[in-house]
């Protein structure tokens, strides 16, 4: 949540954050139409198909460009690759989430999400292991997250991941898009 303080000079207050998360979007047609599956599971979040490489975490909003010098030397670091979606897969009954498998395109996903982490404004320790998907039902009736499973177990999607995203809200407003940044510079 963004916290701000009404300041005439109009510099951030020291105490400001923001929250922010970094993602791999997916692209058309699959990316409207995973959307749309999570919507149709009954899932409360509106959230756009991606594969998270950070989640949501809170910053001071005067750390906001070393965050985005960091990112974008990471991304000048990492080279595209091939990401394929492939079935689905569950969390249960650890946590109650349906995904869409990422196939081929792990290892570029988990040494993003690393190189992303290493920066100390993004250092946050995690509830679970990462492992990167695509989240097509959560928190929504078992019947909800059978028929995710079953509906998408046959889903193949293969394409290149050229960028990956940084994401931005204020807890009044859904996830907005700030800035891409371009793998391999």
């Amino acid at each position: 949540m963004t916290h701000s303080v009404d300041r005439r000079d109009g510099a951030p207050d020291a105490g400001d954050t923001i929250e922010i998360g970094i993602a791999v979007d997916i692209p058309e047609p699959w990316g409207s139409l995973l959307t749309r599956r999570r919507v149709e599971a009954g899932d409360p979040r509106v959230v756009p198909a991606h594969v998270t490489l950070l989640g949501p975490t809170e910053i001071p909003v005067a750390t906001l460009p070393a965050v985005e010098r960091h990112l974008g030397a990471v991304a000048a670091a990492h080279l595209p690759f091939t990401l394929h979606l492939r079935g689905t897969g569950t969390f249960r009954p650890v946590t109650q989430v349906v995904f869409v498998a990422v196939a081929a395109g792990i290892s570029e996903c988990e040494l993003l999400a690393a190189a992303i982490r290493a920066a100390p404004e993004l250092h946050r320790e995690a509830r679970f292991p990462y492992h990167p998907h695509v989240t097509v039902a959560q928190d929504v009736a078992p019947e909800a997250l059978d028929r995710a499973y079953e509906d998408l177990a046959d889903f193949s999607a293969m394409f290149e991941v050229e960028a990956f995203t940084l994401f931005s809200h204020s807890g009044q407003t859904r996830w907005q898009p700030r800035r891409d940044f371009r793998l391999g510079g």
